[in-house]
């Protein structure tokens, strides 16, 4: 099914404004990689639904308060570390990601360049490079020399899918294993209750 932007208001529950930004830049991504059938497009519009804020956000919002910053990385935070650290986004990726993910160290400026980026928030340079590997046949520009061009709807749109079929949530979303998506991309299951939600909403929307 090709995805249009009265089912992208239906399924994600967005406003037009939103529709007309995303819908054809998904109606298009979509497709070359075998996004097209109810099942996959309703866990991928849940799933970057929720990564993106409800399609809102395409750079990774680190503007944290002390109690986030310990509730999201209990191990990565003392009170007193993230008390120095609360609202200092760019602190805040350095440490997080410094040293991770094909970054460089904390202080080196890896952890604030290569934040989360995209509809399904890339992170680290590593991701980077592969995103930019995946869609090397679409003309991409070069992702770690201007990591920003990630923020880009076309290119938000096209890495989501790209790294979608790399991981062959495909498969997961044709076998209904929603949660072993959330898994995949997310690491663990933060952020389940509204995926799933998402997901309830976008398979009504679409069958």
């Amino acid at each position: 099914m090709q995805l249009t932007a009265d089912q992208f208001v239906a399924a994600t529950g967005c406003g037009r404004g939103t529709a007309q930004t995303w819908a054809p830049r998904l109606a298009e991504a979509c497709p070359k990689y075998g996004i097209t059938s109810a099942p996959r497009l309703a866990a991928f519009l849940a799933q970057v639904g929720h990564e993106s804020a409800g399609f809102m956000r395409t750079v990774e919002n680190l503007n944290y308060s002390a109690g986030a910053l310990q509730a999201v990385w209990p191990s990565r935070f003392t009170p007193a570390l993230a008390a120095s650290m609360a609202r200092h986004p760019e602190r805040i990726a350095e440490h997080v990601y410094g040293g991770r993910l094909g970054n460089g160290p904390e202080g080196s400026g890896d952890g604030w360049r290569y934040r989360g980026r995209g509809l399904i928030q890339v992170t680290g340079k590593a991701n980077y490079e592969a995103v930019r590997d995946l869609l090397a046949a679409q003309c991409v520009p070069d992702l770690v020399a201007m990591p920003e061009v990630l923020a880009e709807p076309k290119w938000a749109a096209l890495s989501a899918c790209a790294y979608w079929d790399d991981h062959h949530l495909n498969e997961l979303a044709d076998a209904g294993q929603f949660d072993a998506i959330t898994r995949r991309i997310n690491g663990g299951t933060t952020g389940s209750a509204d995926r799933r939600a998402r997901y309830e909403r976008a398979k009504r929307a679409l069958t």
